[in-house]
C-alpha cells in the first residue's frame, strides 16, 4: 500500500507545475520520459526503442560508441545474456563496422525473455530477427556451446520452459505435479 501512494506522490510531483528560480517551470509532454506514457523510462525495449548515435569517425566517438555497447550488453537485468551478450560484444565490437553495430543495437533492444528463448532455440524468433546477423552469430555460438555441454535430450522441447524446480518430483497426493509450487 505504501508503494502505491509513493507512486502517486511522485507522479503528482513531476506532473506538477514547479517554481525553479522564480520561473515556472511545466514539464514538457514531448520530454523522453513522457513518451509511451512513461514506460520508455522504465524500459528501453519498447516499440521506440533508444535513440542511439553511431559515430565511428574518431578514435575517441569509436571508443564512446564501443564502450556504450559494452555496457548495454552487460548491464541488461538478466544473468544469463549479461554473460553471453557480453562476452560476445567484448570479443567481436573492435571488428564491427557501422551496419553491424546496428544489428548490433537491434539485438540489444529485444526484450530479455522473448531474447534468451530465441538464443536458446526455445521459441522461433521472428523473420526480422532471425534474418539479423549479429542474432545468427550470437545463435550459433549459444548453441554450440549447449550442445558442447549439455545433451540436447537433457533439455527440454521446443516450445517448453527449461527452468523447473528443485523438488520436481511428485510426492504424495497433495504435492505438485511439477516445479516447487
Amino acid at each position: 500500500m505504501a508503494s502505491r501512494k509513493a507512486l502517486i506522490n511522485v507522479h503528482r510531483i513531476i506532473r506538477s507545475t514547479a517554481v525553479v528560480r522564480g520561473i515556472s517551470v511545466t514539464p514538457s509532454p514531448a520530454h523522453p520520459l513522457f513518451q509511451n506514457g512513461g514506460a520508455r523510462f522504465f524500459c528501453g525495449n519498447t516499440s521506440s526503442p533508444q535513440k542511439f548515435d553511431i559515430d565511428l569517425s574518431n578514435e575517441e566517438k569509436k571508443r564512446i560508441t564501443i564502450n556504450r555497447l559494452l555496457y548495454r550488453s552487460k548491464q541488461r537485468g538478466f544473468l544469463e545474456l549479461d554473460l553471453v551478450l557480453g562476452n560476445w560484444v567484448e570479443e567481436n565490437v573492435n571488428s564491427m563496422d557501422e551496419n553491424t553495430v546496428k544489428s548490433l543495437i537491434h539485438v540489444l533492444d529485444l526484450e530479455n525473455p522473448d531474447l534468451w528463448k530465441w538464443l536458446t532455440a526455445q521459441e522461433q524468433p521472428p523473420e526480422i530477427v532471425s534474418s539479423n546477423p549479429v542474432f545468427l552469430a550470437l545463435h550459433k555460438k549459444v548453441m554450440t556451446n549447449l550442445n558442447k555441454h549439455a545433451a540436447p535430450e537433457t533439455r527440454a522441447a521446443a516450445g517448453q520452459p527449461w527452468v523447473k524446480g528443485w523438488d520436481d518430483f511428485k510426492r504424495g497426493r497433495d504435492a505438485p505435479i511439477s516445479g516447487n509450487q
